[in-house]
C-alpha cells in the first residue's frame, strides 16, 4: 500500500497508507486531516483540495484541461500544484510527499 506523507501549514507531518485506487484527497479526509476540505468531493470542481506535490512525483498523470483551469483560480499557485482530487495511488506508486497549503476552503 502507498504511503502518502502529508506535510499540513501547521508545520506537523502525517504518514498515511493509502490504499490503491482512492485518491490523496482521499487519504486525507478519511483520516480527518485538516486543510484539505474537497467541498466537491473529488469531483474535480472546486479546487479545495490544492497541495503542492514534492518533485520527483511523477508517477501521476499529467493534469488535465480542466485541473488546469480549476488551479487558476486556487490561491498561492506553485508550478508543483495539482489537485489532490486526481493524484490516484496505483499499485506500483512510489510514497508520496505533498504540503498543504493554508490557503483551502
Amino acid at each position: 500500500m502507498p504511503k502518502v506523507t502529508y506535510e499540513l501549514s501547521d508545520g506537523t507531518v502525517h504518514d498515511i497508507d493509502v490504499p490503491c485506487g482512492q485518491s490523496v484527497m482521499d487519504g486525507s479526509v478519511r483520516n480527518n486531516l485538516p486543510g484539505i476540505v474537497a467541498e466537491c468531493g473529488g469531483s474535480c470542481s472546486c479546487a479545495t483540495c490544492h497541495v503542492f506535490l514534492d518533485d520527483g512525483a511523477s508517477s501521476f498523470d499529467e493534469p488535465s484541461d480542466e485541473e488546469r483551469e480549476l488551479l487558476e483560480f486556487a490561491e498561492g499557485v506553485q508550478p508543483n500544484s495539482r489537485l489532490s482530487c486526481q493524484l490516484i495511488l496505483a499499485a506500483d506508486s512510489p510514497d508520496v510527499r505533498v504540503t498543504v497549503p493554508d490557503t483551502n476552503g
